[in-house]
């Protein structure tokens, strides 16, 4: 497993982090087996992957709950990154959706990302978060100023509780904002080689200024693992429609032709389609890092094969053709999904 830089924290970890959205559980992901995550995280640890990120949101607070359990004695082998700006038990910020239940409001205000952080701490049974990220920036009704969040964020790196700060979800002006402020060392953002257009607009500006960018999503959902085919059943309620228009029959059909087309690639790099996906992203630009979900060993298997090769340059030369002619051809979005 490769290692990376941090943004510009001077600390290092795996060019791949397990996401635990989905060990949270809930009615978007569906029940989980806390047994199986925390299996699935010491894996991570035994396969070289020692960056988890976490949010207190997910599965309302339960996947830092399971996160912590997996980690306890063994705090000192990990980086836990986790987030704040998602509330849905004090009633207060601007209304974002409903969840289970539950009203979401974002919220980034001073007093809202204290009690995040602390609520983190006490389910993460730690005394302090390597990197704190706002997961979604602040809108009014509720509206909290970039200036007023970094600064509470700054205060709580003096104070030892965080050693880094991040951001998800932003635009090239939140992080020209927080850079005002003080020192953003990361971004997290959604992107896959059929979703580049997060990429496209950011990362020119996170190299500028030594930033890591942070990709979820990579696998789009599911699909780009092979594990899909034609027959495979997908639901409208389903979190794979509800975030990627990749599983709608007709293009769900190009990405099965183009995933057989690279099989070929998968036996040259022993590796697994999902794999073979993850190194294609990590080599897009220096300071990517995949946030790969996942809550079964087998998974979290498949995905850390992506973090120890290298696609030749004629290969991923191939790929990205391919990848432009897909998405040219379904309009979805142009241009050279490759770095520039």
């Amino acid at each position: 497993m490769r290692r990376m830089k941090v943004g510009n924290t001077g600390m290092e970890a795996s060019v791949i982090s397990m996401g635990t959205l989905s060990i949270g559980g809930d009615g978007v992901w569906g029940a989980n087996d806390d047994t199986v995550s925390i299996r699935t995280i010491h894996r991570a640890l035994e396969l070289g992957i020692d960056w988890f990120d976490s949010s207190n949101f997910y599965g309302f607070g339960h996947a830092e709950e399971v996160l912590g359990q997996a980690l306890q004695g063994r705090r000192d082998k990990c980086f836990i990154s986790t987030k704040c700006g998602l509330e849905w038990d004090t009633g207060e910020g601007s209304p974002f959706f409903t969840r289970d239940g539950h009203q979401i409001y974002r919220n980034l205000s001073p007093m809202a990302v204290r009690r995040s952080l602390e609520g983190s701490l006490r389910r993460l049974k730690t005394d302090y978060i390597d990197l704190y990220i706002t997961h979604w920036q602040s809108v009014p009704p509720a509206f909290t100023p970039i200036e007023e969040t970094m600064g509470t964020l700054m205060d709580l790196k003096k104070e030892g509780k965080i050693r880094a700060i991040g951001a998800s979800n932003v635009t090239a002006e939140d992080i020209r904002e927080y850079l005002k402020y003080g020192q953003l060392d990361l971004i997290q953002e959604r992107y896959s080689m059929l979703d580049p257009t997060s990429y496209d607009r950011l990362n020119g500006l996170c190299l500028e200024h030594n930033i890591t960018y942070q990709a979820y999503s990579v696998l789009e959902r599911g699909l780009l693992t092979g594990a899909y085919t034609m027959e495979s059943k997908v639901t409208p309620g389903d979190a794979r429609n509800e975030w990627s228009v990749w599983y709608q029959p007709k293009r769900r059909k190009r990405i099965i032709d183009l995933i057989e087309a690279w099989k070929p690639l998968c036996d040259k790099y022993g590796t697994t389609q999902a794999g073979l996906t993850i190194a294609w992203t990590l080599q897009q630009a220096p300071n990517i890092n995949v946030d790969a979900g996942s809550r079964r060993v087998e998974a979290i298997e498949q995905n850390a094969r992506g973090g120890g090769f290298l696609i030749e340059d004629g290969d991923l030369s191939m790929m990205n053709a391919m990848i432009k002619t897909v998405l040219d051809e379904e309009g979805i979005v142009g241009g050279n999904p490759a770095g520039k």
